[in-house]
C-alpha cells in the first residue's frame, strides 16, 4: 500500500524495530522524509540509512528536554514536521501478576514511556505543526486500552490513557489543522510476542491457542498490517478523520468466538 506523501516530513518514535520500523518504512516508501527516532540510536540510524532522504536519531521519550532538543533539530534541518507517529512503548514480560503483586517500579517504567512519553513528544511536535499550518498525529495504543486484560495493569492503564488522550487532542487541535487519530493493534507478530507467545521458547507458548480463540481471523497480525492502517490515517484523503480509534486486531474486540 502506498499513498502520496512527497515533500512531507514524518517523525516515528520507537522506529528502530518491529511495528515502528514497519511504519517508518511504509511512510518512506510513500515518499515521506522520515525521522527514525529511537532510544536504540544505532539501530534507528541503520534502518534510516536504507531509505533515501531519511535520518535516524536518538530519542528517549521519557527525557523531556532531550525530546524538545531533538524536535527543534528536526525542524531546523528538515523545515517542519507534518506527521507524527507515537509508537514508542514498552510492556512487561517478567511481571505478569495481579495488581496486589505488581511492582510499583515496573508500573512507573511502563506508564512513563507509554503514556507520559507520548504526551512529551506530542507536546513538542504539535507546537511545530501549529506554527507551520497543521499536520497529522497517529498514536499507537492497543486493544488492551479498549478491552482490559488480566495481569497487565500498568500497560492497560497506559494504553487506555492513550485512547482518551487521542480524543482530547483531536478536540483541542482539529480546528487548528492538526488531526489526531489512534491505531489499536491486537496481537502482532514481533520479536516481543515471539518471546511471549509465538516462539518455540515463548513464556506463554502453551496459551497461544487460548489467545487466538478470541481472534476471528485465527492468527496474529503483522507489523505491515499496522503500518497500512497508519498510512490510511495520514493520507491526504483522510482529511475528515479526527479522533478515531482504528482497531487492527483481526476482530478481537468485536466479540468472543467461543461456542456456548
Amino acid at each position: 500500500m502506498k499513498i502520496e506523501l512527497q515533500n512531507k516530513v514524518a517523525l516515528v518514535t520507537g522506529a528502530a524495530r518491529g511495528i515502528g520500523r514497519a511504519i517508518a518504512d511504509a511512510l518512506a516508501e510513500s515518499g515521506a522524509r522520515v525521522v527514525y527516532a529511537d532510544v536504540l540510536a544505532d539501530d534507528a540510524r541503520a534502518a534510516a540509512a536504507q531509505r533515501a532522504g531519511c535520518v535516524g536519531i536518538a530519542m528517549d521519550v521519557t527525557k523531556e528536554q532531550a525530546v524538545r532538543d531533538a524536535v527543534a533539530a528536526v525542524e531546523r534541518d528538515m523545515g517542519t514536521i507534518d506527521i507524527l507517529v507515537n509508537n514508542a512503548g514498552v510492556n512487561t514480560t517478567d511481571h505478569r501478576v495481579t495488581i496486589e503483586k505488581f511492582p510499583e517500579q515496573e508500573w512507573d517504567r511502563i506508564v512513563n514511556v507509554d503514556l507520559r512519553g507520548l504526551f512529551v513528544v506530542s507536546k513538542a511536535v504539535t507546537d511545530v505543526m501549529l506554527r507551520h499550518g497543521g499536520g497529522r498525529v497517529v498514536n499507537i495504543a492497543s486493544v488492551a486500552g479498549l478491552v482490559p486484560l488480566r495481569l497487565q495493569c500498568a500497560f492497560v492503564a497506559a494504553k487506555a490513557g492513550v485512547v482518551n488522550l487521542t480524543k482530547a487532542m483531536a478536540i483541542e487541535l482539529g480546528a487548528r489543522g492538526v488531526l489526531t487519530n489512534c491505531v489499536a493493534p491486537g496481537s502482532i507478530l514481533t520479536d516481543g510476542t515471539r518471546k511471549l507467545f509465538y516462539g518455540e521458547e515463548g513464556s506463554f507458548r502453551k496459551n497461544v491457542q487460548q489467545l487466538l480463540d478470541h481472534v476471528p481471523l485465527g492468527r496474529p497480525g503483522s507489523p505491515a498490517e499496522v503500518a497500512h492502517a497508519v498510512l490510511f490515517l495520514v493520507a491526504p484523503e483522510a482529511s475528515y478523520v479526527n479522533g478515531a480509534i482504528l482497531t487492527v486486531d483481526g476482530g478481537w474486540t468485536a466479540g468472543y468466538m467461543r461456542e456456548f
